[in-house]
């Protein structure tokens, strides 16, 4: 077995890397811009969804050491370890999970937290056809990953880039991929995959707040397509009332067409959620039944004050939208509704009340795909 240099060339769905004292850490924001965040986007945005390594090369065997950071509940049994998916020319070949690792623990009763240590493990795929091949292995979406070691049985290269259209996408926990089995799998996975475009994956777990440091890397980053969904989260954390939302999502978007002045850009509101369809924020987590289940705690009276409910973002943001395309013939508006809607829930409930499970994470990239990439959507090709 080789040791091959772990290098950002290597290294797709990541727009800045950290070397660490153990090895290099995918980052998907730039360091000025997490500097301008909290915990909360610090922790999202180092889960590396939609991050992979891509290779090419004949090897049979890949061994991959990694250092991973799990978020548990203290009190809480933990979540699943992370998956690891293999992509053999774009086909999954095999998953894998890894062992050790530290774990940050949050304590809900006192909002303290505490990381735990725990050594590198190692992730083994065996048995890859004796032929020239793309690998691509997808990093576990909701795990921090030290990228530590790799080691194939034979020489490997970057993968070449094709020419295939770049997607870049903004969204909450939904599109971060929250409850979907494996980092291939989530939903802007699944969509990319139909739609032959690399993708960039900048949907960050609690943190789609309209920031504008958010929009200023989406305007700094190279895209030829690119879309944002934005509503949940600035409902749930109850962080703006109506006033405010309007002009932030203006500036939101006069930041991202300052470097992107004619490039596809799709605003997407939220799928349903019925605990915040006319219920505001801020929302709330519930372990009463053992579990994490999420609940909304705000009163429905307070919209008349200008309080947020996913009703009130979805009329703003396709307000806002039909005001500005008048002048911006690349703007586009899609109701999450169309993705996931009342009849999704009355068939596939969201287990914890907020996010989607698997089979719903693949109907969400099916349709957002049949949507948006085939003929007459506005990422056609």
């Amino acid at each position: 077995m080789d040791t091959i240099l772990i290098t950002p060339d290597l290294v797709r769905g990541a727009l800045e890397w950290e070397h660490t004292q153990r090895g290099l850490l995918p980052h998907r924001l730039p360091a000025w811009a997490r500097a301008q965040g909290d915990g909360q986007l610090a922790m999202a945005e180092a889960q590396p969804s939609g991050v992979r390594l891509a290779l090419r090369s004949r090897a049979t065997v890949v061994e991959l050491d990694t250092l991973r950071t799990r978020v548990g509940y203290r009190d809480i049994p933990p979540r699943p370890d992370g998956v690891y998916d293999l992509l053999v020319d774009g086909e999954l070949a095999a998953q894998a999970t890894t062992t050790g690792g530290k774990t940050l623990l949050l304590d809900m009763a006192t909002g303290t937290t505490e990381t735990l240590p725990g050594p590198a493990g190692t992730v083994r795929f065996a048995g890859l056809p004796d032929r020239p091949k793309d690998i691509e292995i997808w990093l576990p979406h909701t795990e921090i990953t030290e990228l530590v070691a790799l080691r194939t049985d034979g020489p490997v290269e970057p993968v070449p880039w094709t020419g295939r259209r770049v997607w870049l996408h903004h969204g909450s926990s939904i599109s971060h991929g929250s409850n979907a089995a494996s980092p291939s799998t989530t939903w802007p996975a699944l969509a990319a995959a139909r739609g032959g475009v690399e993708l960039l994956n900048l949907g960050f777990g609690g943190s789609a707040m309209v920031d504008p440091f958010t929009a200023r890397v989406v305007r700094d980053t190279p895209a030829d397509l690119i879309s944002i969904k934005l509503g949940i989260n600035v409902v749930n954390g109850d962080v703006m009332r109506l006033r405010a939302f309007g002009p932030a999502v203006h500036g939101f978007l006069d930041t991202i067409r300052e470097g992107h002045p004619d490039k596809p850009l799709l605003v997407v509101s939220p799928i349903l959620c019925p605990i915040h369809e006319q219920t505001p924020g801020p929302g709330a987590v519930d372990f009463s039944t053992g579990t994490l289940r999420f609940r909304a705690t705000g009163d429905p009276a307070e919209r008349a004050a200008g309080k947020l409910t996913l009703e009130a973002v979805r009329e703003e943001l396709a307000r806002i939208v039909a005001q500005r395309a008048k002048d911006d013939p690349q703007l586009f508006y899609l109701d999450g509704r169309e993705l996931y809607g009342e009849a999704d829930a009355g068939e596939l409930p969201l287990p914890d009340e907020l996010h989607p499970d698997t089979a719903t994470h693949r109907r969400i990239g099916e349709r957002f795909a049949g949507l948006t990439f085939a003929a007459g959507g506005p990422f056609e090709a």
